[in-house]
Order: C-alpha cells, then sequence, then structure tokens
C-alpha cells in the first residue's frame, strides 16, 4: 500500500518530550493510548508488565494486532510486582522516571505498596496519574466497567433514553480514548508545574467524568433550567446522514447556520424553503428530511459532494475503514506512516494526531515484545550481569 507522505524540507520534527521518562503500569486502552501521545514526542516510555501473559490486551500469541497498535515507541520490562525483590526493581526505576500511569482499580497499588501518597513520599517531583472508572473517591468508585457503561452514564446515550431505544451507536471507545487524551495533557501540565516548582502532581483521572465535561453545552442547560433545544443539532433537517443514488452514505452537518441552510436549498432546487430559520426548520423536520432524502436519492455520491462542496455547503462521504486508508486528504498530510514492525522488516501505522513544524513524530520502535528491553533497561539503573541472571533464576524479572 503506497501512501503519498507529505515531504517537508529541513530536519525532522523535534522530540518536544525528549528526556521525560515515564514508567507505566497502565494496561488495555486508556493508559497505553495516553502513553503511546508522549513516547511519539520522544518521552521514553517504559512498560511494566508481568512476565506471565503481560498486558491483557497481547492476547494469544503476544502482539495482537489491538496491542500493537497502541505500543509502538515503547520498551517493556517485565516484573513480578507480587516479589519483594519485584518491587524494589520498581522502587528503582521510579528514582529516574518523571511520571508513573497506572490504570488499576482503586486500592491496587495501595496493596501493592505503591500508592500516591507512598510513592510521592518518596519522590516529590514524580507526576503521579490515576486512570479509572469513576476516580479514587465516590460511592461508585469500585464499581466495574467498561466504555459503554461510563458512557451511559455520562449522558452520551441520553438521546436514546428519549427514544426508548436499545441500539447502541458507539463506534468508537470514547471514554477510553478522552481519558487517555486527558492523562497525557495532565502529564503535560504536571510536568510543566514542576518546572517552576520543583514539585509533581497527583492527577486522579476519572474515564466517564471526562465524558461529563464534554457534555457540558448539553448538561449546563439542565444545571440551570434552561432550554437546551437550541444545542441539539440531531434535529436539524440537514444534519445527519443520508443515502445517495448508488447506495453510499453522505453525511450533511448544517447545525444551525441559516447561509449554510440557503445555499443547500440553491443547490438542492428547494427554494420554497430558503428562507426557513433553525427554528422553523426543526419544526419541520420530518418533511424536510423527506426532501433532502429524495434530491440525494438521484445522483451519485460524489457527485453530491462535488456539488455541494463548490457551493460551501458543509457535507463529506461517511467513509468505510477502506475508504479512510484511502482518502486523498489523508494521505497527502501523511497521516499514514511507514515504520518498523514487530517481527522485522515494515508495517504501516496511523500518524500523530498533529503536525509539528510541518511533520508529524517519526515511528521509531514497534511495539515491544513481552519483557523485550528488560535486562536493558534494568542494566541502565547499574544492575550487573550477576544481579540479572539472579533476578531471572528467581522468576521475578524474564
Amino acid at each position: 500500500m503506497g501512501f503519498g507522505r507529505r515531504q517537508v524540507m529541513g530536519a525532522p520534527p523535534p522530540g518536544l518530550l525528549d528526556g521525560l521518562t515515564v514508567i507505566s503500569l497502565a494496561q488495555q486502552y486508556p493508559g497505553p493510548y495516553c502513553t503511546m501521545l508522549l513516547a511519539d514526542l520522544g518521552a521514553d516510555v517504559v512498560l511494566v508488565e508481568r512476565p506471565n501473559g503481560g498486558d491483557p490486551a497481547r492476547g494469544i500469541g503476544g502482539m495482537s494486532p489491538f496491542f500493537a497498535s497502541l505500543n509502538r515507541n515503547k520498551r517493556s520490562v517485565a516484573l513480578d510486582l507480587s516479589a519483594e525483590e519485584g518491587k524494589l526493581v520498581l522502587w528503582d526505576l521510579l528514582e529516574k522516571a518523571d511520571v508513573l500511569v497506572e490504570g488499576f482499580r482503586p486500592g491496587v497499588m495501595e496493596r501493592l505498596g505503591f500508592g500516591a501518597a507512598s510513592v510521592r513520599a518518596r519522590f516529590r517531583s514524580l507526576v503521579y496519574v490515576s486512570i479509572s472508572g469513576y476516580g479514587q473517591d465516590g460511592p461508585d468508585r469500585l464499581v466495574a466497567g467498561h466504555d459503554l457503561s461510563y458512557a451511559g452514564r455520562a449522558g452520551v446515550l441520553a438521546a436514546s433514553v428519549e427514544a426508548g431505544s436499545t441500539e447502541e451507536h458507539l463506534p468508537l471507545a470514547i471514554a477510553d480514548l478522552s481519558s487517555g487524551t486527558f492523562a497525557a495533557f495532565a502529564i503535560v501540565a504536571g510536568v510543566t508545574h514542576r518546572h517552576g516548582t520543583g514539585e509533581g502532581a497527583y492527577i486522579d483521572l476519572s474515564m466517564t467524568e471526562g465524558l461529563v465535561s464534554w457534555m457540558g453545552i448539553t448538561l449546563e442547560p439542565h444545571l440551570n433550567s434552561a432550554e437546551a433545544d437550541l444545542l441539539r443539532t440531531g434535529r436539524e433537517p440537514a444534519y445527519g446522514i443520508y443515502r445517495c443514488g448508488d447506495g453510499k452514505l453522505l453525511s450533511l452537518s448544517i447545525a444551525f447556520e441559516d447561509h449554510f441552510w440557503q445555499r443547500l436549498c440553491d443547490t438542492f432546487d428547494l427554494g420554497q424553503w430558503r428562507a426557513l430559520g433553525s427554528p422553523e426548520r426543526r419544526q419541520k423536520a420530518g418533511a424536510l428530511r423527506e426532501l433532502i432524502a429524495s434530491r440525494l436519492e438521484s445522483d451519485t455520491r460524489d457527485r453530491w459532494i462535488a456539488a455541494l462542496t463548490a457551493a460551501d455547503v458543509p457535507c463529506g462521504a461517511v467513509s468505510s475503514l477502506a475508504e479512510v486508508t484511502e482518502d486523498a486528504q489523508f494521505r497527502a498530510r501523511g497521516m499514514f506512516q511507514e515504520g518498523p514492525g514487530e517481527s522485522g522488516g515494515s508495517r504501516w501505522h496511523v500518524g500523530f494526531p498533529f503536525l509539528i513544524e510541518g511533520s508529524r513524530p517519526p515511528i521509531r520502535l514497534p511495539a515491544p515484545q513481552l519483557g523485550e528491553h528488560t535486562h536493558d533497561v534494568l542494566g541502565r539503573l547499574g544492575y550487573d550481569a550477576g544481579r540479572l541472571a539472579a533476578l531471572q533464576a528467581a522468576g521475578v524479572i524474564n
């Protein structure tokens, strides 16, 4: 697959987080996404994994596509934290670290002997981040959950409540991804604070509260007994997904702007509806949706996108996964990058989500095999061959 890569003159993008050392005990999705963002920017991210199996996201065989997609540019140390020797090794790792990320249920790190109070008592400059479903305190701190439950609890699925629908419309793990992004932001904020004060920070990050934050413009009217309808773009007839004449799907995204609606009416020859403002359009949404659907069914998606784009109407293809990977816009900007593969050779990666000085950070390392860097990382801490051999014989490291 030969993707076009953005050609940029000059040096490769700088590693904005070069010199930052991150120890990650977080598994599955939020923590790994967070630390991938940091690693892409140059941070040295060391995964601390169980010798027997490692991160459950590795799956059977030790390198699932899910794990490989989230763990590039990182190193792996396999360490048994149930053994006292393993705990001593982790303390040594933390002594040289700037950041610790963990994603266990509240109380697990305390039972291991590495709760925030204990760790920060020894290392005041450390930025310590805990990612959990509902936060470290509160009545539901220990309640089990996954992404869908957090989204439901945060009000993201409130439209399903109103419609009485049990159909789930969340193609993305939004609680996982938003909390991973928030965690990366919190880490950069914590490190910035430390530069000025010498003090680290403890970050208690609730995955559900991140989504509640995202729901702010919808929730605040309810908090203040205000009218919220104007924020509900889903009731606008030209905000939705439609099928074109060739069977392909197209999105229209006129949220409330009258000028976009007028251009749509001009393109669709719906002049009699051109003067309707947003409140009137929402009142007549059913009939207007039928008119829009009828027009779009009269031609192919590509032709409609060309016509609507020329008229400056917000629209776009509803793409299949294959269409996303071939999208000319993403290819022109180098969103898909070729980098090292887990078994030698190369593989394609979804690139870092923004450009720095005109380029994306490079993919330096593939996702690590379990414990691939144990001896190298500990050797740099001063562990000699004899001590490494003794730890390995005791099953503390791999």
